[in-house]
């Protein structure tokens, strides 16, 4: 069996959530020479291998090859078993709950801003950033942002 980082789990599991098996994005903490450290291990192992990006499909690319492609990465077989996972699944929410309620503000366009979470959840702010952090780009591998803006800062779910 092979022993994963945190990071390497996190990667994998938000991978075998997406039906294309894509690694990308990245954590959001993960950047630069961290990241390409993490990547070119997890190669190594054979957990996840480069595959050519379809930029006109949206795909995100890791690197460029040099002669105007691009490549991105993908969950192997042996990556997705690494984290128990048989095959992609689609992890959602139930319908109805408060965390269902915060995924649905953070993928508009416009966000959601702390206040407004607090008042549509009811949850102390600490709950809500606790949330956000843990349950939404942990266990379920979304990547929140967060922008200082006009109305103060507001949090989106990254398409």
């Amino acid at each position: 069996m092979t022993t994963l980082t945190n990071t390497q789990s996190i990667i994998l599991t938000a991978a075998a959530a997406r039906p294309d098996r894509v690694a990308l994005p990245l954590p959001t903490n993960l950047r630069g020479g961290a990241a390409a450290k993490v990547v070119n291990a997890m190669l190594a192992k054979g957990l996840v291998e480069e595959v050519e990006a379809d930029v006109r499909k949206g795909e995100k690319v890791w690197r460029e090859t040099g002669d105007g492609h691009g490549v991105t990465i993908v969950a192997t077989e042996a990556g997705i078993a690494a984290v128990g996972a048989d095959q992609p699944t689609t992890s959602k929410p139930r319908e109805g709950t408060k965390q269902a309620a915060l995924i649905e503000m953070l993928k508009r366009d416009q966000g959601a801003t702390l206040n407004e979470i607090v008042e549509a959840t009811g949850w102390q702010p600490h709950t809500a950033r606790g949330a956000m952090s843990g349950a939404l780009k942990k266990r379920l591998g979304l990547t929140v942002t967060s922008e200082k803006e006009e109305r103060g800062r507001v949090y989106r779910i990254a398409s």
